[in-house]
């Protein structure tokens, strides 16, 4: 019986990862160097810590601050988060269904709390019952510590839990602590998660307690096919069944809901 869904927040819930790009690329080239899409897909899902070091390692700086450049880019996103938070499609609505549905709901993210608030903001009291920051002292993703910690503050185990992520770090991170793990993939999926769906836009409860249902017979396989279509959280009538990752049916198709 699903009991809690946890969210990651970068990439799942909302479309920030442009701005960490934009905010990254703005210090390497302050230093005169150029940065490149494959090390900023690299730094998804990552601490910032790690990541810093990471961007340090890249370009070989010695004599740089790490605390501070990751200051430097954080002043960068707090500036961006200050005129608005992007939220991804379906986002919100699927948050607003899961509260109706009375399940208890986390945010586990690497992002520093100060960040965060900004989102918390907009989202309302009460969306949240347990949010777990980057900055709360446990190891990072894909540590499954945040994970634990989340579930510690929820009171619960594992077994009712489904995690929602978009990054290979992240799904390893919930797969690890014990959850069911929903990965929102519109290009990579990673095989630790039990399912994936492209958008939070083609996702709703019944999706989410599927996932819970399958987890004991589930390998890397799509649980959403063994039910009925996806699209409790879409508009137009449309409903989407996702394929597997293995690629056996590859793509996804769209159905046309008739309401």
């Amino acid at each position: 019986m699903a009991e809690a869904v946890l969210f990651d927040l970068d990439g799942t819930l909302i479309d920030s990862e442009p701005v960490w790009a934009a905010a990254n690329t703005a210090l390497v080239r302050s230093r005169r160097a150029e940065v490149t899409d494959e090390l900023l897909r690299s730094l998804s899902g990552l601490d910032a810590t790690v990541a810093m070091r990471r961007i340090h390692q890249q370009y070989g700086w010695v004599g740089y601050d790490v605390q501070a450049d990751i200051d430097w880019v954080q002043r960068r996103v707090r500036e961006s988060y200050a005129r608005g938070v992007h939220w991804l499609p379906g986002a919100r609505s699927l948050l607003a269904s899961v509260r109706a549905a009375g399940l208890k709901v986390a945010l586990v993210t690497s992002t520093y709390r100060e960040l965060v608030e900004y989102v918390l903001a907009e989202a309302g009291p009460g969306t949240f019952d347990a949010v777990v920051c980057g900055d709360d002292g446990h190891r990072p993703k894909p540590d499954p510590a945040p994970y634990l910690a989340a579930m510690d503050a929820l009171g619960l185990g594992p077994v009712g839990c489904v995690a929602v992520e978009d990054s290979a770090v992240g799904v390893a991170s919930a797969h690890v602590a014990g959850c069911a793990v929903l990965n929102i993939a519109p290009m990579m999926r990673s095989d630790l998660a039990h399912t994936w769906a492209p958008s939070l836009f083609y996702v709703g409860v019944s999706e989410l307690r599927a996932v819970l249902h399958d987890r004991a017979a589930l390998h890397r396989v799509d649980a959403f096919a063994d039910h009925a279509a996806l699209g409790a959280n879409t508009e137009h009538g449309e409903r989407i069944r996702p394929h597997r990752p293995d690629g056996r049916a590859a793509g996804f198709g769209v159905v046309h809901a008739h309401v």
